[in-house]
């Protein structure tokens, strides 16, 4: 089984950053490829940030350029660093593991951004 911990949510306002954490606990691997999605109210989960594999990763467009996404795997943690936010940016951001084709999810972490 696999756990996985969200903090570092927020209200912050329009321009502010803020810095996600996920930690990963059970029977995972450094080499299983995490990420995280998020999902604002009556939309569909969509993809934020993630690792592909090993280092590569993938960004949605539009957070290209302000959300950075990095890895601690002596600590099981990933990372989104969020920057330049937007009111758009507001949903549950959710941390996701694939571990060999089986999807695992955090609990989510709430964002909002707003005056």
């Amino acid at each position: 089984q696999v756990q996985l911990v969200e903090s570092g949510g927020g209200l912050v306002q329009p321009g502010g950053s803020l810095r996600l954490s996920c930690v990963a606990s059970g029977s995972i691997r450094s080499i299983y490829p995490m990420g995280w999605y998020r999902q604002a109210p009556g939309k569909e989960r969509e993809l934020v940030a993630s690792f592909i594999w090993g280092s590569i990763t993938n960004y949605a467009d539009s957070v290209k350029g302000r959300f950075t996404i990095s890895r601690d795997n002596a600590k099981n943690t990933v990372y989104l660093q969020m920057n330049s936010l937007k009111p758009e940016d507001t949903a549950v951001y959710y941390c996701n593991l694939n571990a060999l084709g089986t999807p695992y999810w955090g609990q989510g972490t709430q964002v909002t951004v707003s005056s």
